[in-house]
């Protein structure tokens, strides 16, 4: 959860407002197989690194899974708080499922390794950190024999992104199952929609348009007191070199919604951004981001992100082809999905609709997830999740670096904001260190490099 952003504080898998209308809807979950899974026993163990409001969502929905119960089992966060205020909610909703003794809860920057030690292979570590950890934690894991889910984003940079394409290799040899963050794609009305679009009854799609407009946040300066480099970690969406920055880590969704819609990457991307003039925000972020994508066949996805105050605000996908418009996505990753007679946008002008979804897309990747565990099934979701990402960071470059920047050349790269993430401790310096009005280093178009 992003506590510095209103629209976040709801999207965020409703967890902390509707917690427990998710054990309520767990009987709406389809029944489950018993199956033994790759453990050896229908007990499945749940290990939680990252204990902050996504890791706590995602909980939610992995204990709600119906069928034999998972229990988690440990706990791992940089920060006490955040771990117990965890755990407690986790306690309060699902009682006896929630198995984490005192010595199985780990706070530090090694309490990962000590979490996922106490599963044995083929249980379940939900990696739920900020991007910038996400390979270092899923190396460790795929080491232990663990099954994976991990959040958006995957990894800040194409260095990171490479690494996990590595390591779901890896993965995929030892026959291990990875589910990533990307919900939307176990969202039925949006797999209808895709169905329809693949029968061609939209005809050639030639333009996708997606949009997260909204008043944002900003940071204060850095006063130079405390651990800078835990404050940056507390703060992530400020920093590039965290979550990968405000731009990926809020419309990575509709990113991977236009890969999706395409069933392709994109070849090129061209972007525009700037800030506010006479802002006083001390992050590294743009106010906004336009990115237009090109597809090999010549189709356009654009891209929009704004984050001003008193400003139309939008949170939507849109897709247009030869013969009509559609929307596939709707506010805060709703599952407004509908096809319009022509290029008209409008509730009055829709030819057909999806049946109404009975479970939503969080809780259906989790089922979906603990099925091919239990089963045995081929799944992996790594590599695909992380090339969507990569496609974010093209994006984002194009924006940064005021240059055309095409998918061969993000292949490629192996730029990095930190080279050494696993070796961070609490006395490491900040990957990225404040001027002396507190101010952090913001990309100039035309001198910046990302790739």
């Amino acid at each position: 959860m992003n506590p510095e952003n209103p629209t976040s504080r709801i999207s965020r898998r409703k967890f902390l407002q509707t917690s427990s209308r998710v054990a309520a809807g767990a009987a709406l979950a389809r029944a489950m197989s018993t199956g033994v899974h790759a453990g050896g026993s229908d007990e499945i163990r749940l290990a939680l690194v990252g204990c902050g409001g996504r890791g706590t969502g995602a909980l939610g929905n992995a204990l709600a899974v119906s069928g034999p119960p998972l229990k988690l089992h440990a706990m791992a966060d940089l920060f006490e708080k955040r771990l117990a205020t965890s755990h407690q909610t986790l306690t309060q909703i699902y009682g006896d499922r929630v198995d984490v003794a005192p010595e199985r809860r780990f706070l530090g920057f090694d309490a990962y390794r000590r979490a996922m030690d106490c599963l044995k292979p083929g249980d379940i570590v939900a990696l739920c950190t900020h991007a910038a950890f996400r390979a270092t934690h899923l190396e460790y894991a795929i080491q232990r024999g663990l099954n994976v889910f991990m959040e958006k984003s995957f990894a800040p940079d194409p260095a990171g992104i490479r690494h996990i394409i590595q390591l779901a290799d890896e993965a995929e040899k030892k026959n291990l199952k990875i589910a990533t963050g990307l919900m939307c794609r176990h969202s039925a009305a949006r797999q209808a929609l895709i169905d329809q679009i693949r029968g061609g009854a939209m005809g050639d799609i030639t333009l996708i348009r997606a949009y997260r407009m909204e008043a944002g946040s900003r940071m204060e300066p850095w006063k130079g007191d405390g651990n800078e480099l835990l404050s940056q970690i507390q703060h992530p969406y400020y920093f590039f070199w965290v979550s990968t920055g405000r731009f990926i880590d809020y419309l990575i969704h509709q990113i991977d919604e236009c890969c999706w819609i395409k069933d392709a990457w994109p070849v090129s991307a061209l972007g525009l951004g700037g800030r506010m003039p006479g802002s006083a925000d001390a992050s590294q972020n743009f106010d906004s981001y336009a990115v237009e994508y090109t597809f090999a066949d010549g189709s356009k996805a654009q891209v929009n992100g704004r984050f001003v105050p008193k400003c139309y605000d939008d949170f939507a996908t849109f897709v247009h082809g030869s013969k009509c418009a559609a929307q596939f996505s709707g506010n805060v990753h709703a599952p407004t999905v509908e096809i319009f007679k022509d290029q008209r946008i409008g509730r009055d002008n829709v030819v057909w609709r999806p049946e109404k979804e009975t479970i939503g897309p969080y809780q259906a990747e989790w089922n979906s997830f603990v099925d091919a565990v239990r089963q045995d099934l081929k799944y992996n979701e790594a590599k695909r999740s992380a090339l969507s990402n990569l496609v974010g960071i093209m994006g984002r470059a194009a924006v940064h670096t005021g240059r055309v920047i095409t998918w061969d050349e993000m292949l490629s790269s192996d730029f990095s904001f930190c080279r050494d993430i696993a070796g961070l401790t609490e006395q490491s310096a900040a990957p990225v260190r404040a001027d002396a009005n507190g101010f952090y280093p913001v990309p100039v178009p035309g001198a910046w490099k990302e790739v």
